[in-house]
């Protein structure tokens, strides 16, 4: 077990108590974003949701219903606020983010991790709570030569706030605890209801850092399980696929419950954790693997793996650090994604661009020949790229996002796994780096960071674009999840499955010995 630098995480205090552990889910995460934003709760046939908010002389109040329209209000301020904060850094995923915390942290400063729509790391707001204490750590920082940190600053003449209507009278709350008498809810968005969900347990809507509200499914760890496995492995998939992502899917959820600690949940349902519908979408097969395997886990030295994985590696998955900064782990190494020696690392390594080339397009013999996105090539015009870097670049504030020409594009570093470490761009106000993962954020085309750039030009012999010629879908770290598919086909077990994508590893049953989270010590700086 572990204590986390953003706070305690709660983290269960037995192996019992783990497996039964109920989870908060952010499945709705900054709702009210939008003033037309609107949530519609129902219960199901024969039932009904208790709604509990504090009334206005703060005791609690208890309404039932059938269902619960939420919507957005605008609600004016009697003057103007000064919504402020003081970014450090900001990054595309959650471990990068992490690995500069623990930077700032170690520089004296005390940090929050959020994720407002890219993860930033926050100057901590509850200690430089004042825009003089903001204001002289930002001049101490640019004093050091930083030029990452910067103040977001929003003058605020109203605040989104959650409305709903019952029994005739309008309720307006900072807080709902939504619950039905048979742990059922139904959950659609906006006025046509879209993405209509089942989810079992309770609800929990609930103001964030942001100023918004996240709707929280608490659910118990096992049946948040049912929601997650058939919508990341999919369905078809043979069973010893489904075992694999089942325990992957537990190892991963426990490990991570730190992540949403400044907004007071623990994990989100989309691809920057792991994707969960609630009960719509659930299959028998997963369903028996879940109870097959309760309470297993994958360790590496008695310690949860970072249980990382992706839809398809493009033929090698890759090291930890070829995608994210922070310190490595010694069980998410290169793995030519092959049941046969198609490919030796040692001998013919990837960062050599040759050898990349010729990697690339090899095409058979993979665990993942035949998909759609284990090879591919796609253009992008010179107007279009600068368009979409331009974009990348106002959102991380960098000193170079009013440039306006791009005059060429190239990959001056690679790792021996074939992933770009360093991507260059020179434009017409100076060159521009992007390193690792977000090279994925800078550019549409890429759908992963295995890939390499071919120049097109035009007839006059100008540069007018580039195509991005590559393969993979998602970081290829960890298993590729069609590649589990071809090896269960294969008659692969889904340990043996577990073993070939992160080697030295162990399936074991949880026990109280088993550490969840261990802090590791920073591997970059900020």
């Amino acid at each position: 077990m572990a204590l986390s630098i953003w706070g305690l995480t709660a983290l269960p205090k037995s192996a019992a108590q783990a497996q039964d552990r109920e989870i908060s889910v952010g499945i709705v995460q900054r709702f009210a974003e939008n003033p037309t934003d609107k949530l519609t709760l129902q219960a199901t046939p024969d039932n009904n949701l208790t709604i509990r908010f504090l009334s206005g002389d703060m005791q609690p109040q208890t309404l039932q219903t059938k269902s619960l329209i939420v919507e957005t209000v605008m609600q004016p301020l009697p003057s103007p606020v000064v919504e402020e904060h003081l970014v450090l850094s900001n990054h595309g995923t959650f471990e990068t983010a992490e690995d500069s915390a623990l930077q700032w942290q170690q520089r004296g400063i005390e940090v929050e991790l959020t994720q407002p729509g890219r993860w930033q790391v926050w100057a901590k707001q509850d200690v430089y709570n004042t825009p003089l204490l903001r204001r002289l750590l930002l001049q101490s920082l640019k004093a050091q030569g930083d030029t990452t940190a910067y103040l977001d600053t929003e003058i605020l003449k109203e605040v989104p706030r959650i409305s709903f209507v019952l029994g005739g009278y309008r309720y307006n709350r900072h807080q709902l605890e939504i619950s039905a008498s048979n742990n059922l809810i139904q959950v659609s968005q906006g006025e046509k209801q879209q993405n209509s969900r089942l989810y079992a347990g309770s609800m929990r809507l609930q103001s964030n850092a942001y100023g918004t509200y996240t709707l929280v499914n608490q659910v118990p760890l096992e049946t948040y399980l049912r929601g997650v496995v058939p919508n990341e492995i999919g369905q078809g998939a043979p069973y010893a696929a489904v075992e694999a992502q089942t325990i992957l899917a537990r190892t991963y959820a426990l490990r991570n419950l730190r992540r949403f600690v400044a907004d007071d949940y623990e994990i989100c349902a989309d691809t920057h954790c792991q994707v969960y519908y609630g009960l719509t979408g659930t299959s028998s097969l997963a369903d028996q693997a879940i109870t097959e395997t309760k309470g297993l886990v994958l360790t590496y030295q008695n310690e949860l793996v970072d249980a990382l994985y992706s839809a398809v590696t493009g033929g090698v998955s890759a090291p930890f650090s070829d995608v994210w900064n922070g310190s490595e782990r010694p069980y998410l190494k290169a793995v030519v994604d092959s049941p046969n020696s198609i490919w030796n690392l040692s001998q013919k390594s990837l960062a050599d661009e040759k050898n990349f080339r010729q990697f690339i397009n090899l095409k058979e013999g993979f665990n993942e020949t035949g998909r759609s996105a284990f090879r591919w090539s796609r253009q992008s015009s010179l107007e279009q790229i600068t368009e979409d870097l331009q974009s990348y670049l106002k959102k991380v504030k960098h000193p170079l996002a009013d440039f306006t020409t791009v005059k060429q594009m190239q990959v001056v570093e690679r790792s021996p796994a074939g992933r770009i470490l360093k991507l260059v761009v020179e434009t017409d106000k100076g060159l521009i780096e992007i390193k690792k993962n977000e090279v994925r954020s800078a550019f549409g085309p890429p759908r992963s960071t295995l890939f390499y750039l071919e120049p097109i030009y035009g007839a006059d012999k100008t540069l007018k674009g580039y195509s991005f010629v590559g393969g993979g879908f998602g970081h290829g770290v960890g298993l590729s999840q069609y590649g589990a598919h071809n090896l269960a086909k294969l008659g692969w077990t889904g340990e043996r499955i577990l073993n070939f994508y992160y080697p030295g590893t162990k399936i074991q049953p949880l026990n109280d010995s088993v550490v969840f989270w261990q802090q590791a010590s920073p591997a970059t700086k900020p």
